[in-house]
């Protein structure tokens, strides 16, 4: 008897995917049925709106009730493009229905049949319906209201993604959540989830589904945390000899400040073992959290400092090559100057300069002591001699399993991760828990406030001028776009988004290369404007972003990738376009790149959006300027959804990380909280996870931070 295919099965077992098929489903992350199902839809089409034809719009897509009026007529084009033309009505008006080289579509429709057309309106003389979706309507039938819509990929049309997620969806699904915590939190089944996210019968019962779907990305995310919390037995190791910083601290142009010598004196006791006595202490497992500017390098270095004079080796990981290059250059100097050598690593690294520092780091009678790379670092060929410490810039762009695997490498060493994203301390115990806190609440002397303004594009001339006169008067400037480039997809006004069933007009993302290409030929033609972005070779970033320090670039249209570290004084104006896409923290934190030296700064953020709600965080960015207090106001205005999209989805979707596909969007900070508490309760209970209840949940777990279940508990 043939055995029934289960959701952790290969997508291969599903009827009518053959090698091809499974080849590009592997491109969308599609591996396995479950992974099919996860793929939910980026929105959804609105076609239980009917309109009546003199209701509709040119050029806007609506859908249409319309009995067919004359027989289909298939005529040849030039070339050999066909067009099949038919006259459909309802009681406000006629319009031609045509379909080119769909000839087979004579059969479907006969005379006095009534069908739902969704399409766009166009008028040249006459109305015209082109192309139109379309779905036979039977007195007393009901169609479906809301379709939806996948992101897809080259070989996976979407006829071809509804009916593999149908084929699905027929499968005996299986909830992993225990009975009790789903019932007290009145959360429906796994089953009905998945069926309302995929064919939603109404708001309400998406926004059900929605519910128990982002409930249980927080929840398995939450007991990840906590079981990794409970298993992890910190190991012990030596304590450090303490040494005086003054060598290291003397070389600053500046004084540190009352929460760094905190932090410094926190980091000392944990490595050190403080004034105790003993021949082991358990090793440092502790997060900086601090705000933009709040000078965690000097601290990440005095740990550094502390590891090499005690004769052991430190490695600093990056989750990008402009910020790993940037350490280097500004480590480089001080260490050397006290005797320690300093190698960069990253994927651009040249084979032969690879090969010379991996000999080096493995060297045990002259190991390389200070290592700063990417997360070239994970590599299995990397191999240290004695490395007794590890530090992870930016931590919400690592995952978990990145996180450990390069602790795994210090053989139980010393660990300290950063952030400076300011998280409210409820989300920060939760995401982090498992490591002590330390925060830099107070910025260094002489750092100026950036005057920030919401604007709308009616500013554009005037803001084209400031932009000049900052140029003018040798300062420089960031322009931050959403996207790289111009979307071809199109986002009628009727399609909606994902997290709510409301429709929401389209406004396209102003992208990078487009805007670049306008304001470099037709706005400042005069100026040296840049270009950066994602999808740049490393070589190209890095040559960019040296152009740009160096002064060659006045001008720098770039995404989010100089959001985090990017450190040019000289830069003392900031614009971001479509502002209204971003989080307060993640705009706080573009804010930053600017206001670093002494030239008077400014932000300017711009926005269309007409709505209330996004004006209103907007204003929190002209008055507010602590990143911890935007933080908790940011929580208390739209939910956790921004710190998950950032602290915890951004990069974490890589091998080893965790991806939350919906919890970003989520705006429900009681049912974040419930998450978080079921999930310590049940990691209290049974650690291990190895009741017959939590069986379910051992195996989702598993799947869900991509690994094997032994490692889970």
């Amino acid at each position: 008897m043939k055995k029934a295919v289960s959701l952790y099965d290969s997508v291969r077992l599903l009827p009518n995917v053959g090698e091809v098929r499974a080849a590009a489903l592997e491109k969308m992350g599609v591996h396995t049925v479950r992974d099919l199902l996860m793929c939910f839809p980026r929105s959804y089409e609105n076609r239980g709106n009917i309109r009546r034809l003199t209701e509709g719009t040119d050029g806007i897509k609506s859908a249409f009730l319309l009995t067919v009026g004359t027989a289909p007529r298939t005529v040849r084009l030039r070339g050999r493009m066909t067009l099949t033309k038919f006259r459909a009505f309802d009681d406000s008006g006629t319009v031609d229905v045509v379909f080119y080289n769909q000839d087979y579509v004579r059969q479907v429709f006969s005379v006095g049949a009534v069908f739902r057309f969704w399409g766009t309106l166009h008028y040249s003389k006459t109305w015209t319906l082109s192309s139109p979706a379309y779905e036979p309507y039977r007195e007393g039938e009901v169609l479906p209201d809301y379709i939806p819509l996948y992101s897809l990929t080259n070989g996976i049309t979407r006829k071809v993604m509804e009916s593999l997620i149908d084929a699905a969806l027929a499968m005996p699904i299986p909830d992993f959540l225990p009975e009790t915590i789903r019932l007290s939190n009145h959360l429906p089944t796994l089953a009905y989830a998945l069926r309302e996210i995929h064919h939603p019968e109404s708001p309400k019962h998406l926004e059900s589904a929605l519910r128990r779907l982002v409930f249980d990305e927080l929840f398995c995310l939450s007991v990840g945390i906590a079981a990794n919390r409970k298993r992890d037995n910190v190991p012990q190791l030596a304590p450090f000899e303490p040494y005086d910083f003054t060598p290291l601290l003397t070389q600053l142009p500046y004084s540190l400040t009352g929460a760094q010598q905190r932090v410094l004196a926190e980091i000392t006791s944990d490595m050190t073992g403080g004034t105790r006595t003993v021949r082991e202490i358990p090793a440092m497992r502790r997060i900086l959290i601090g705000d933009v500017g709040s000078g965690k390098t000097v601290c990440a270095m005095a740990a550094i400092y502390l590891t090499v004079k005690n004769g052991c080796q430190a490695a600093l990981m990056a989750p990008t090559e402009i910020l790993a290059a940037q350490h280097y250059r500004d480590m480089k100097p001080l260490f050397e100057a006290l005797g320690f050598e300093v190698a960069l690593l990253t994927g651009s690294t040249p084979a032969k300069e690879k090969r010379r520092i991996l000999d080096r780091i493995a060297n045990p009678l002259s190991p390389l002591p200070i290592l700063i790379g990417t997360h070239a670092l994970l590599e299995d060929n990397i191999r240290f001699s004695n490395l007794k410490l590890t530090i992870t810039d930016e931590q919400h762009r690592f995952g978990i399993m990145q996180r450990s695997a390069l602790t795994q490498k210090a053989n139980g060493g010393h660990l300290l991760v950063m952030s400076a994203t300011p998280i409210p301390r409820t989300l920060a115990l939760s995401l982090y828990g498992d490591l002590s806190i330390s925060r830099l609440d107070e910025m260094p002397a002489g750092r100026q406030r950036v005057d920030t303004f919401v604007v709308d594009d009616s500013y554009r001339e005037r803001l084209n001028g400031f932009i000049a006169a900052q140029v003018a008067d040798g300062g420089q400037v960031y322009i931050v776009c959403p996207a790289i480039e111009d979307s071809d997809e199109e986002e009628p006004a009727e399609e909606v988004p994902l997290d709510s069933l409301r429709p929401v007009p389209h406004r396209p993302l102003k992208s990078a290369e487009t805007l670049y290409k306008q304001l470099k030929e037709q706005v400042f033609p005069h100026l040296s404007v840049g270009l950066l972005h994602g999808k740049m070779k490393p070589a190209e970033k890095e040559a960019i972003m040296t152009c740009f320090e160096g002064g060659d670039i006045d001008i720098l249209v770039s995404t989010t990738v100089i959001e985090v570290g990017v450190n040019v004084p000289n830069a003392n104006l900031i614009v971001v376009e479509n502002a209204e896409n971003f989080g307060l923290s993640q705009l706080h934190q573009l804010r930053g790149r600017v206001g670093r030296g002494k030239r008077k700064s400014y932000c300017i953020l711009i926005s269309e959006s007409g709505g209330d709600a996004a004006k209103a965080r907007l204003r929190v960015m002209t008055t507010t300027y602590d990143g911890y207090e935007i933080a908790e106001r940011d929580l208390a205005l739209r939910g956790p959804g921004d710190f998950f999209s950032g602290a915890c989805d951004s990069q974490m979707r890589q091998s080893g990380g965790v991806r939350l596909r919906l919890a970003k969007c989520c705006d429900d900070t009681a049912l974040m909280n419930a998450a978080f508490a079921e999930a310590s309760r049940v990691i209290q209970s049974d650690p291990a996870l190895t009741s017959p209840e939590h069986a379910p949940l051992r195996a989702e777990l598993a799947n869900y931070f991509n690994t094997t279940e032994n490692s889970v508990s």
